[in-house]
């Protein structure tokens, strides 16, 4: 890959072309993209983050902040979008972590699809953040193209920027219950009473909501019942193990 040019976004030339990135990534009108131009302009001259990846002076990523509470110690990373596959994400979530830790901002939160396996790996292996809190339908339903109509149940996340960057690799301990176990595509619930449980998620969720929605729903009822219990109760989110699983620490009785 080339090497990206990574920088912050002021003006409505530059906001309209990530305005129709992020159309064309989440498969909305260009009327219509999930963040329009005008409240980036009013984010960026707020102060806030907002930054675009360029490959050979073409947008291939962007990411929109805003300064979230606790005031003064937290970055709330609204919604960020790249082209897949060439480390331009992860280059992003680097250059907002620089751009945080000059501030004095000590963490930033996100939330995305608990389902998604690759955004899962990339956030709790690649970055180290951790799932804290089940938000069921946050968003309501969602009809654009990675949502297909979905209830927008997310996981609200947290990365600690005093932490090292990762990777962070996982060793799984004897004994690990499986929570919700892949079984030929569909979700099948078990036992969550051991100290370490597993959470598998289906190989490719945004296809499954178009070829079969009945079992992408029965995959979002049945990690919102297990995950979003889970962390009701105290549990935390230990790791990612083998690329499709959530390790689960529950918390001693």
């Amino acid at each position: 890959m080339n090497a990206l040019d990574l920088r912050e976004l002021h003006s409505m030339e530059d906001l309209d072309t990530v305005s129709r990135l992020y159309a064309d990534i989440w498969g909305t009108d260009a009327d219509s993209p999930p963040v329009s131009a005008e409240v980036m302009r009013a984010l960026s001259h707020a102060g806030n983050y907002v930054a675009g990846a360029y490959e050979n002076g073409r947008l291939v990523g962007a990411s929109v902040a805003f300064f979230g509470d606790p005031i003064g110690t937290t970055l709330h990373s609204h919604i960020t979008g790249t082209a897949q596959g060439r480390g331009i994400g992860l280059a992003l979530k680097l250059h907002q972590r620089q751009w945080a830790l000059t501030r004095g901002i000590k963490r930033i939160t996100w939330t995305y699809d608990p389902l998604i396996r690759r955004n899962a790996y990339f956030n709790l292996v690649k970055l180290g953040a951790r799932p804290e809190e089940y938000l069921p339908s946050f968003y309501g339903a969602m009809d654009d193209a990675i949502n297909g109509g979905d209830e927008s149940d997310r996981v609200l996340t947290t990365w600690d920027l005093t932490a090292p960057t990762g990777p962070y690799t996982f060793t799984l301990p004897a004994g690990a219950a499986h929570g919700v176990r892949n079984q030929d595509g569909r979700p099948v619930i078990g036992p969550t009473d051991a100290d370490t449980v597993l959470i598998d998620l289906p190989d490719d969720i945004e296809s499954l909501r178009r070829t079969d929605p009945g079992a992408a729903r029965d995959w979002r009822l049945a990690v919102r019942h297990t995950l979003g219990g889970l962390l009701a109760e105290g549990a935390t989110v230990a790791g990612f193990h083998d690329r499709r699983s959530y390790v689960i620490h529950r918390t001693a009785a």
